[in-house]
Formats: structure tokens, C-alpha cells, sequence
């Protein structure tokens, strides 16, 4: 009997703390100085700051990638596609195309651990927002040089610009 009372004594201090926290919160939302998040962090115009070790959307660097297919087989949900061909005169291959379906990344970072020549990293952009699944996907072969090689961050109008394009910018390390 004296358990019984104990759990029920126990259930409902648990559920007085949880709702003091909720309480707590949810007055602080009504405080003055409180500001919006685009008043504390002035975004788009100001990038929003993120931590050292942030895993936002991928960057790549086109020129050193040899298309070795380490990081599409180490991706757990298989969002990677590497379009690639034999270079002619040469044992390796030109790579023409290199894919990320966003839709499906889980950002875990696995992709980044087995690349022999580290051509793909965690970039810091996290607000690649688009209206359809179509962009989503997103070419880095197809990218302008700046973005597809890591120099510039990837956005939403360089990826809706990039699906016009019918060739490939780069046409691998080996050309």
C-alpha cells in the first residue's frame, strides 16, 4: 500500500516539475527584451552562426575527386550518385557527375571518413530551402566552379540555376 502512495506521490512530482518548466518558458516568451530571431541574429542578410564541428549541407572539391565510390558505399541511406567514365590513356576515371540527393541525406557525416583524397567535407550552410523535391537534388558537377569546389557556399538559386545547364562544367581531374 505504502508503495502504491509512494509512486503516486513520485508521478505527480514529475509531472509538477515538467510543468514548471513549460510554465518557465513559456513566460519568458512574453518578456520585452526578448526579440524575435531574425532581430537577434539579423538572417538572411547575416549568416546565422553555427558551431565548430556544425555538419550542415556538403562541400566538394571537383578537381581532386578521383570517383572512387568510397563515400556513396559508406552512405547508409544511399543519397550519393557518381556518374564517372574511364579517362582514356590513363588508369583512372573522369567523373561526370556527382550527385546528393537531399531529401534523403541524414547529414551523418559517414560519406566525409573513407574519402582517400578528403574531397568532400560538412560545409556550414544550413538553409538550402527549395518548393519541390527536384531541388533538392543537387549536381555538384553542374555547380559553378566557385561552389562545386568548396570557395563558395551553396544556395538555393545556384542549385535552381545549375538544372539549366545541359554539360558539365568540369570534366574531371584527368582532362
Amino acid at each position: 500500500m505504502w508503495n502504491w502512495l509512494l509512486n503516486i506521490r513520485n508521478a505527480v512530482a514529475t509531472v509538477a516539475q515538467g510543468l514548471g518548466v513549460t510554465l518557465r518558458y513559456w513566460i519568458i516568451t512574453y518578456q520585452d527584451d526578448r526579440g524575435t530571431f531574425t532581430e537577434k541574429f539579423e538572417y538572411p542578410e547575416k549568416p546565422v552562426p553555427v558551431a565548430a564541428r556544425y555538419r550542415g549541407f556538403h562541400r566538394f572539391d571537383l578537381t581532386t575527386c578521383i570517383a572512387c565510390d568510397k563515400c556513396a558505399k559508406a552512405c547508409p541511406v544511399d543519397c550519393i550518385y557518381i556518374g564517372k567514365e574511364r579517362s582514356e590513356g590513363t588508369k583512372g576515371f573522369r567523373v561526370t557527375g556527382y550527385t546528393i540527393d537531399y531529401s534523403k541525406c541524414m547529414f551523418c557525416a559517414l560519406c566525409v571518413e573513407p574519402c582517400p583524397v578528403d574531397c568532400i567535407f560538412m560545409g556550414a550552410t544550413h538553409d538550402l530551402s527549395c518548393y519541390s523535391r527536384d531541388g533538392c537534388i543537387v549536381d555538384f558537377s553542374r555547380l559553378p566552379l566557385d561552389v562545386a569546389w568548396g570557395r563558395a557556399t551553396l544556395n538555393p538559386t545556384v542549385v535552381s540555376e545549375s538544372k539549366a545547364i545541359t554539360e558539365p562544367v568540369h570534366n574531371g581531374p584527368s582532362s
